[in-house]
This record gives C-alpha cells, structure tokens and sequence, in this order.
C-alpha cells in the first residue's frame, strides 16, 4: 500500500489513507463502497448531502416517504445485484404493477402501452398515422441529418415523432430537437421502431415492463441499506462535506473537503458531474479538457412537492404530460409506488419540471411554483388541489444534455481523466450519460469487482465494462 501523495504527510489527513476514496453516495458511489469494503478494501466515502441516495434518495414530508422525483427498480436489474439487494433489503423490497398514464391529445392512455387501451383511447387520427407508419417502416429512408429528430422519424415514423417525442424533448432539454444528438434518441427512446413499440404493447409482464421493485420506505432505502452494510465491512463515511480540491498523483490523491480538512488515498472514484471534477482538479488540466468542461451542459430540474389532505390523490403512480401548455413533466404520487405505513389521511405529489440552472423558473419562488403545478393539473383535466403545504429541491445538475458536437468536448475530458493512473469516474453524472438507477449499480459492482486484492486495479476488466456501458438505454 502507498502511503499519501507527495506533499502530504499522515498529520494532514483525517484517519489512515484508503485504497479508496469515493465522492457521491449515489448508486454508484453506494454501490461501490459496498462491494469494496465488504471484499477488504479500505474506504472512505464523501457525500456533501447529508443522507445518501443523491438525486435516489428519499426524505420524509409531512410523516410520507419521497423521493427525488419518480423512481423504479426495473427488473431487468442484473440477477446477482438484485440478490444481494434483497440480502439487504428483505422482504421490503417490493413487487409492484405499473399505472401510469399518458395525456396525449386530450386523451389519457395507459403506460406502459396495452393494446385494448390503445385502440380505445387513441385518437382516430393520431392512430391512423401511426399505423400508416408502421406499415411503411421498411421502405422508410435513413435519417437525413444526424440529430434526434431526424432518429426518431427514420425510427418509429412521422407521426409519434411529431405529436409526442418532439413536443416532450422541447420541454425536457430546452431545445428544439433538431439541436440535440441522435445519440440523445438511442440513449433515451428504447421503443425506437414500430414493431418494437407492438411487442411492448403485447408483450404483457414478459418482458418486466408492467412491473417494477421498490422498497416500503421509499428509493433511497437502497443506497441507505448499502451503505449500512459498508459501514458494517468497515467503510468509513462522511456526510455534509463536500470535495473542493483534489490533487490526483501517479501513487495516490489527496482530497481537500469543503470544511478544510482532508483525506488521502491510494485511489479516487468520482460520481461527481465530470465538468466540476475537472475544475478542481491539480495538477490543472490543459486548456483543451477544461473548455470541453465549459461546452458539456447539464440540464436542472425543480421538484415540487404538494402535500394534500384526504387521502389517496388518484390509483395512478405518474402522469406524464408531454404536451406544451404547462412546463411540468411529470407528476408522481409516492405513496402509490408501494404498500407502506404512510397516513392514511395525506398524500404528496410530485411535480418535475425541467429548466436550465439560474432562469426564471429555478429562480422563481415555492409559491408561485405551486401555483403553477396547481394550475397545471387543473388544465390536464385532474383533481382540484388544495395543497396545505410546499416543498421544492432544486436539482442543478440533473441529467446531460447531448446537444450536437457534444461528443467532442466528452471524449477531450474522458481523455484528460483516463490518463489519471489514481482515478475512476463512474454514475450517471460522472460519465455524463443518462442510465437509470440499476444501470449506475452495474457500474459499482465493475469497478469493485476490477480491485484486486493487493490493492491492484484490473484496467482492462474495466475498459470492457465501459464498452458494456455504452450500449444502456434508459427504461421510463
């Protein structure tokens, strides 16, 4: 084991160094300092909030579990992690049927997609498009441009495009879709083509779609019982500080935390969104990693959470508003994700609604945000809402957004980290992608699985796993 890096002496640095450090108790961090600690490592895991679970975390409002918006276990989670989960997490861990609804065209439709649902719910018109396009899918031309858009009309045709993605990409990542990646459609679309859609709507609960995992006390049990359990093996965890420098060495790192302390190691896997990672990172990187840090976009996201009286607010867990007249994306209702012990006298929602960092919408005030939510539902034909109480969290950085020629500056600051011996980036925001909760999990279990006994690091496991990575496609 090598002792701090150069310049640092024990004195300097809190405990004795680690093999790892891991900055975000996320998924992937959680998930991480789990699998290490329990396999013999030394850990010490950073997280500037003051519980784990990062954006899949849960608090408590008004005596009901919630969470950071609207989360699944999807089952299509690795058989060996969802193992060692119900280890963990025991008979709390939940089988649950989806019921979610999407308004499209005034009309609400079933989600996931059910056939009887589609042909008696489905405008005439917008069903008429949609089976003309299928029919002409295998005369349809490859996309003329290279953006989303473009994917998605080559994809599942015209007319789902136009009436829904389009609409919905608006108001999810603030462009016009012709300004966004086509990688941002194969990353975020899994149902791209309409024979795909078919089998999903006729696949029933084969294919795990129309079921899902979830634990009694709300999505952030699972990062809460993983880290139980590294703190159990012997990790060492600090809450409510977070990383402002980090010197990255060819033997090891050194962290200097928020509250001018510090901790050293032989290691250092960051969760963190890459951009800020770059900045504070010495030595500094060269001016072509840091630009590419100042070109990568983040898209923030506000949670409001209305805490109503009377019990249940509908049977529904989402509703999903694509359409233009409200900038909410999304309502949820927690307590309908599972059979928990929440009063049967209240209930939350949760309204998420995308915007860009420091505009008028994150600026706004709680107030005037629920308003908005209020009337929001209203317009969408649901129950009035009164609510007795608020709450917003306000997510800066909540998912990347692939605008064209993104990929550039990515791949410049995936070099600059790559060439880093002492570092790993992993999770959502650390490798700028958009996976889902079980795909960040697969991510821990890699990296603690490459971390040889000796303290060693398999870096060609790991490259394989990254090439795993790279073919995710977020499940809605």
């Amino acid at each position: 084991m090598s002792g701090p890096p150069e310049g640092v002496s024990p004195a300097d640095v809190v405990g004795s160094p680690a093999d790892v450090i891991i900055l975000g108790a996320g998924p992937a961090g959680a998930g991480a300092a789990y699998r290490a600690a329990r396999a013999g490592h030394r850990v010490t895991l950073l997280e500037r909030a003051g519980t784990p679970g990062g954006a899949a975390g849960s608090f408590e409002l008004a005596g009901v579990r919630v969470d950071h918006g609207s989360h699944r276990l999807h089952r299509s989670i690795d058989p060996a992690i969802l193992a060692e989960l119900r280890g963990l997490l025991g008979g709390d861990l939940q089988r649950r049927r989806r019921n979610g609804r999407i308004l499209l065209a005034g009309r609400w439709i079933a989600f996931p997609l059910r056939p009887l649902d589609l042909i008696l719910r489905l405008p005439p018109g917008l069903a008429l498009g949609a089976m003309r396009d299928a029919a002409l899918a295998p005369a349809r031309r490859r996309p003329e441009g290279d953006d989303f858009a473009a994917a998605l009309r080559a994809g599942i045709g015209p007319t789902i495009t136009e009436r829904f993605y389009l609409p919905f990409a608006r108001k999810l990542w603030g462009l016009e879709p012709s300004e966004l990646a086509a990688e941002q459609a194969r990353r975020r679309v899994s149902a791209d083509s309409p024979a795909k859609v078919l089998r999903r709507a006729l696949g029933g609960d084969r294919t795990g779609r129309r079921s899902f995992l979830y634990p009694r006390r709300g999505y952030g049990q699972i990062c809460e019982r993983l880290v139980e359990a590294a703190v159990a093996a012997g990790a060492r965890v600090r809450y409510g500080t977070a990383a402002a420098r980090v010197v990255l060495g060819a033997e090891g790192v050194r962290v200097t935390l928020s509250d001018g302390s510090e901790v050293a190691g032989r290691r250092l896997w960051s969760t963190i969104p890459l951009p800020a990672l770059a900045r504070m990172a010495e030595p500094e990187p060269g001016p072509e990693a840091l630009a590419a840090a100042d070109r990568l976009e983040f898209r923030a996201l506000l949670l409001v959470y209305l805490v109503l009286d009377g019990g249940r607010y509908t049977p529904f867990d989402a509703h999903y508003l694509p359409e233009p007249f409200t900038p909410v994306t999304r309502v949820s209702e927690p307590a309908n994700y599972r059979d928990g012990d929440d009063p049967p006298d209240r209930t939350v929602l949760c309204a998420e609604i995308p915007c860009s960092d420091g505009d008028d919408l994150f600026r706004a005030g709680d107030a005037e945000l629920a308003g908005l939510v209020v009337q929001s539902l209203a317009r969408a034909g649901l129950p009035a809402a009164r609510p007795r109480e608020v709450a917003v969290h306000r997510l800066a950085q909540a998912y990347p957004v692939y605008r064209r020629g993104f990929d550039g500056p990515l791949a410049a600051l995936e070099g600059w980290a790559e060439r880093q011996p002492a570092l790993l980036t992993s999770g959502r925001l650390g490798l700028f992608v958009h996976d889902n909760a079980h795909h960040a999990l697969a991510m821990a279990w890699a990296a603690a699985d490459a971390l040889r006994p000796d303290g060693g690091f398999d870096g060609a496991a790991w490259a394989d796993a990254r090439r795993r990575f790279a073919a995710h496609v977020v499940e809605d």
